[in-house]
């Protein structure tokens, strides 16, 4: 039976008390990793927003597969973002761009490169602090909700 802070069979116990501060510390120190395709931040974004204002369904109507070929990384893209099978476009921070920028300089012949991002999600950018080429078969993830989809 745990034990209870004022001694009585009500309150809380004390170690969840001091299990609280341990998990709260911990949690930040804990990154998420994404995979997708690497693409030029500006023109996915472009082409996200152009659709027709009254279409009601504009996902169903846009060819990704068109918009990740449209939108491949080329030698001087400057802006890097992944983008997943859920179609979201996670940026990244300026350590990320320089990074993606590295990697798309030496995987110069990879038109389409597929990636894997570790980093800290903050609202739709991720604080990279590492990328690196996607294995074959990998399972494209992007969600920018936390906890979900994230490998």
């Amino acid at each position: 039976m745990a034990r209870w802070e004022n001694g009585g069979s009500e309150g809380t116990p004390v170690k969840m008390w001091c299990a609280i501060p341990l998990l709260l510390a911990a949690a930040p120190a804990f990154g998420a990793t994404w995979t997708g395709y690497l693409v030029d931040s500006k023109c996915y974004g472009a082409e996200e927003r152009n659709v027709n204002p009254w279409d009601t369904a504009p996902h169903a109507d846009s060819d990704m597969d068109q918009e990740i070929r449209y939108c491949a990384v080329k030698p001087k893209t400057r802006a890097f973002a992944v983008v997943g099978a859920d179609w979201n476009r996670l940026k990244f921070d300026a350590e990320g761009n320089a990074q993606a920028a590295e990697l798309a300089r030496k995987a110069a012949k990879t038109r389409f490169l597929r990636v894997d991002v570790t980093g800290y999600l903050h609202q739709d950018t991720i604080a990279v602090t590492s990328i690196s080429p996607a294995p074959p078969g990998t399972r494209s993830t992007t969600s920018s909700r936390p906890g979900i989809a994230h490998e």
